[in-house]
């Protein structure tokens, strides 16, 4: 993933927020303001028992058709007009938004990693990795063991000085900084990915009976070593910092609180 020149503009003027009153009806309870934002409404059927409550599993729950807990829909964003701008300067930002220019769309290619000759990519300033790792379990697509992550030729992807993020599981969490520090990567920090599901909740339940595991995810974040520093802890935070110069630092948070989407899609 190379660095954009310029910060990404095309916001769809479109776009409606989710209110955070889940229904209409709570909103109404909540806010005596007729509220503009788009709200879930009950997906009842014949089977669903309301007394049960909601589903744990929401929107990712593989037993719709059957199952008798409540689930949940995004009412029609269209059945409810947007209100016209109240003022000239948000009249002003919204032309200025559908005007703006789009990036252009991502590439991607696909093939097998391990047989890829990686050099015809290209480098990049900023990698960003979400490994199939192998955590023992029946998944969707095909893992990688640990001995071919840590020879996975990341180093050859960028020069000095790069950024790299890469995605882990909890099982992966220890074998992803060992595959840092074999890449020639300084790890700096470490983002957590705080889940939610459908209806903006903290995630508690799982399929593989791990509670934690399946309420946050971890980031790891790396700087590419120069080729004469050798070893985790090889630089001082001055040389790192001095070396990141075209990074925008300070960020005071490095939590993401975002909802859970299709399977393996970060936020």
């Amino acid at each position: 993933m190379a660095v954009p020149t310029q910060a990404p503009q095309n916001v769809d003027p479109n776009y409606v927020d989710l209110c955070p009153y889940t229904s209409r009806k709570h909103c109404r309870q909540q806010s005596q303001a007729g509220c503009t934002k788009v709200h879930y409404k009950p997906d009842i059927q014949p089977h669903t028992d309301l007394s049960l409550g909601d589903c744990s599993y929401l929107n990712t729950c593989h037993r719709m058709d059957t199952c008798r807990y409540l689930h949940w829909m995004v009412e029609d964003p269209l059945a409810f007009p947007t209100p016209a701008p109240t003022s000239e300067s948000d009249a002003l930002v919204k032309t200025q938004t559908a005007s703006s220019s789009k990036l252009f769309p991502p590439q991607w290619v696909n093939c097998d990693l391990r047989h890829l000759d990686v050099g015809i990519l290209g480098k990049f300033n900023v990698l960003m990795m979400d490994p199939p790792w192998d955590i023992h379990m029946s998944l969707p697509y095909g893992t990688m063991t640990d001995d071919e992550m840590l020879k996975m030729p990341v180093p050859s992807l960028q020069e000095s000085g790069g950024l790299i993020f890469v995605w882990v599981t909890g099982r992966a969490l220890e074998l992803g900084r060992d595959c840092m520090r074999t890449w020639g990567y300084e790890r700096i920090e470490e983002i957590v990915w705080v889940k939610t599901n459908q209806l903006q909740r903290l995630i508690r339940t799982g399929r593989t009976g791990h509670y934690l595991n399946h309420s946050k995810e971890h980031c790891l974040v790396g700087f590419k070593r120069p080729a004469d520093k050798v070893g985790e802890g090889s630089m001082t935070k001055e040389e790192i910092r001095e070396a990141l110069s075209w990074v925008k630092s300070g960020i005071d948070t490095d939590v993401i609180v975002a909802e859970v989407r299709n399977h393996s899609k970060k936020p």
